[in-house]
């Protein structure tokens, strides 16, 4: 199954056709889709209406850097805000950050959106993609929020996804736009990175988001095209050292920099698939007509996708009369996390990349 992206604030009768494709499994939404609230969520309704079967609407509404739509919502902390009020307080951080949580999936279900590719999970040790992004650099502290910030959204009626397995944060490059290489052991792997992801597997997480990085110690593929990482180690049995993970698994936007490591289009599409992802994200407009193509014939696990569908909207009206969001809202105004040591830039901030 694909998630595309699409180029504006309206559908194309060439996109309405894309969605026609029983391989298209719905549309993450960027910033160059968001004009506001009440476009945003006639959008999201156009994506099913165009559709046959159920559309899954995804955006990447993480808060800081990483926040699709801006003007009528909530501006959210980026969540490495936390870490020093963990530090003072880590009962009052997690309750916050539970919060948090709540909020962005309240405002993107109200705004008919059903998943938030969210938490970010990686460890916040410099990396250029990750920065504030992440929670913390100590595993267990970025275990506990991702506890908690998984219940946060399964109350708000969202599906949580963890990113950016095995864990995006202990090398420096961005895979936006190079190639990268974490030369650790599974060992050291295990015993740090992938510590919070168990705890969010452990607290029912329903998703997985693969990341583009190698770590040929353990794999020579990313880890998003390889079935030891997502069979193996994601899905497999913890009596042998597995996750026991048994939602859905999405790859990373193969229009990035690193997926480029396995070929073109067809060849990227191909070896996520085969490696186990269910979906694959094709986030630039120009690759969608080849990823279509591409994935003609091959088999569609459909029916995993349905349990990631939003549950149980408010609607704009709701909560915007609803206490606790004005609570939250004051509460994380004094949520502030460092200066970037690098005063590097992300490409998941550019409105074509996805985070």
């Amino acid at each position: 199954m694909l998630l595309i992206g699409v180029a504006g604030h309206e559908l194309t009768a060439r996109e309405r056709g894309w969605l026609q494709h029983p391989a298209c499994a719905g549309v993450t939404l960027f910033a160059r889709n968001f004009a506001s609230r009440a476009q945003v969520a006639e959008l999201s309704q156009a994506i099913r209406e165009a559709a046959p079967r159920p559309q899954l609407v995804c955006v990447d509404q993480e808060g800081g850097r990483v926040q699709r739509f801006r003007e009528g919502y909530t501006k959210l902390p980026a969540l490495h805000g936390f870490e020093a009020l963990y530090l003072r307080d880590a009962e009052a951080a997690l309750a916050l950050a539970r919060e948090h949580a709540w909020l962005m999936a309240s405002e993107m279900r109200a705004s008919g959106v059903d998943l938030s590719f969210a938490p970010v999970l990686d460890l916040a040790r410099g990396n250029r993609a990750i920065g504030d992004r992440a929670f913390a650099a100590d595993p267990a502290v970025v275990a506990a929020f991702a506890r908690v910030y998984v219940a946060g959204m399964h109350e708000a009626g969202m599906a949580a996804t963890l990113k950016h397995f095995p864990g995006h944060g202990s090398v420096l490059e961005d895979t936006h736009h190079d190639a990268a290489i974490d030369p650790r052991p599974l060992e050291a792997i295990r015993a740090h990175d992938l510590v919070p992801f168990a705890a969010g597997i452990a607290a029912g997480a329903d998703a997985v988001m693969a990341a583009h990085v190698t770590y040929p110690q353990v794999a020579p593929e990313p880890a998003g095209c390889s079935r030891r990482w997502i069979d193996g180690i994601l899905r497999g049995d913890p009596s042998e050292g597995g996750l026991g993970f048994r939602g859905v698994v999405f790859s990373d936007d193969i229009g990035m920099a690193a997926a480029g490591a396995v070929g073109g289009t067809k060849a990227r599409i191909d070896a996520h698939l085969d490696a186990g992802c269910d979906v694959v994200l094709v986030s630039h407009v120009e690759q969608v007509q080849d990823a279509l193509a591409a994935i003609d014939g091959r088999p569609l696990n459909t029916m995993a996708l349905v349990g990631l569908l939003g549950r149980g909207a408010l609607g704009w009206d709701a909560l915007l009369a609803d206490d606790r969001r004005a609570d939250v809202q004051a509460r994380l105004d004094g949520v502030r996390a460092p200066e970037l040591a690098t005063g590097v830039l992300s490409g998941a901030t550019h409105m074509g990349d996805v985070a």
